[in-house]
């Protein structure tokens, strides 16, 4: 299994990169989004990555984060969903925008994905509704792992208030990761998250 590859951007094309490291080029399939994020031509990356193996041949799939990578394999383990296909759901969305709609029953958002249905977007519901946690789905950048106890808490008891109010749990982990910031209390969190609802 390759974790992931760092190397130089030799090559970007509509669907995939080129990482060269090792006098290898990797041919590498990313989302849109991933594309986007790529740095000028020869400047040196870590992509994550996973390897797909099947009867026609290898394939190696590529992700920014390991959290994107995470939500790649959760995906795969759903019936009808293919590599594509999860490639497809994180083109669209976050790997938080795609946990907070399995957790909220959000079929409607799933569907935002290219070529993804009422049906399979219920099956992921379905599926992995036991597999995702409202933690997975507020992203705590590394560099704040220390905060979590102060922060994180804060957080999730914001989401929690919110909910209690009417809101759905995606609604508001949007509003609540939009205005969070170190040292609010929970109280200041969920004033300006509900200040944010209003103009959302």
């Amino acid at each position: 299994m390759i974790s992931y590859i760092k190397g130089t951007l030799a090559h970007r094309g509509e669907s995939y990169i080129i990482l060269e490291t090792g006098g290898i080029g990797y041919q590498i399939f990313v989302s849109t989004v991933v594309l986007s994020k790529m740095p000028d031509l020869g400047k040196e990356i870590k992509v994550f990555t996973h390897m797909s193996v099947k009867d026609d041949g290898i394939s190696l799939f590529g992700f920014s984060s390991k959290e994107e990578q995470e939500m790649f394999l959760k995906l795969l383990t759903v019936g009808g969903v293919g590599p594509k296909g999860a490639l497809g759901f994180l083109s669209q969305l976050t790997p938080q925008e795609i946990i907070m709609a399995i957790l909220s029953g959000d079929a409607k958002t799933l569907t935002k994905a290219p070529g993804v249905g009422k049906k399979t977007a219920q099956r992921v519901i379905l599926e992995l509704k036991d597999k995702c946690s409202t933690e997975d789905a507020i992203a705590i950048p590394s560099d704040m792992e220390e905060e979590v106890g102060s922060i994180g808490g804060a957080k999730f008891e914001a989401i929690d208030a919110m909910t209690a109010l009417g809101y759905s749990r995606s609604e508001a982990a949007k509003a609540v990761g939009l205005v969070a910031a170190e040292g609010m209390t929970t109280e200041e969190i969920l004033k300006a998250a509900l200040k944010k609802m209003i103009t959302f």
